[in-house]
């Protein structure tokens, strides 16, 4: 299905299923949030986001280049500041693809095509696999940092995958591709070899983990 919608380009990775906040200060996305406040129908104040594969979210030259795979978002909550700027929660619905990209107008808006996570069956060892990995990941923070996920982890293989993929502390490129991955048995297989990787470097530096000392962390900002 083709279809347009306003774009929230960010220096960030977004997933179905997951909430993020988001501040909003630059002149077009204060627009698109104007735009979006005007559709009677919270259910449908919706918007596209893709990663920033180089370039910036803001100023003179903005993105300059974007990655094709993307999130529709819906807007939750909206707080208005004195300044105008906003405070917004959004979640994300599905992923999209970005063919292209208008920046003429008040605010970018996107010509995207929905790429839906097809129905699979995922094994039940790469089920377990994946959920070890996290339960490790968690124990190995415990005396470094608040735990980064309060609760049972969900059963439903999809959402497990979007929810591990969120909560990975990887860089962009490798974030992409798990937004990327084919399916839900894909994903799980590719978010647990990541996360293993993650604990083999956190056991040479064990203070901190390696996102923090070698990579860039994730920001949804």
């Amino acid at each position: 299905m083709t279809d347009t919608l306003p774009m929230f380009p960010l220096n960030a990775v977004l997933f179905p299923g997951v909430s993020v906040p988001l501040t909003v200060f630059e002149d077009r996305y204060r627009a698109l949030v104007h735009h979006l406040l005007r559709v009677p129908d919270p259910a449908q104040r919706v918007f596209g986001s893709v990663g920033i594969r180089e370039g910036y979210e803001v100023g003179d030259h903005g993105s300059q280049s974007l990655y094709r795979v993307g999130c529709k978002m819906q807007l939750t909550e909206i707080e208005e500041n004195p300044d105008g700027t906003f405070e917004v929660v959004a979640v994300g619905l599905e992923r999209i693809q970005l063919d292209s990209l208008e920046t003429s107008g008040l605010f970018p808006v996107g010509h995207i095509t929905e790429r839906p996570d097809p129905e699979s069956v995922v094994p039940e060892a790469v089920l377990e696999q994946a959920r070890i990995a996290f339960t490790a990941y968690r124990a190995a923070l415990a005396d470094i940092r608040s735990d980064p996920y309060a609760g049972s982890l969900p059963r439903d293989p999809t959402y497990l995958s979007w929810t591990l993929a969120a909560l990975a502390p990887l860089p962009m490129p490798e974030r992409q591709s798990l937004l990327e991955a084919d399916d839900a048995a894909e994903r799980l297989i590719l978010v647990t070899d990541l996360l293993r990787a993650e604990l083999r470097a956190m056991n040479v530096i064990p203070s901190l983990p390696a996102t923090e000392v070698a990579r860039t962390r994730w920001s949804p900002n």
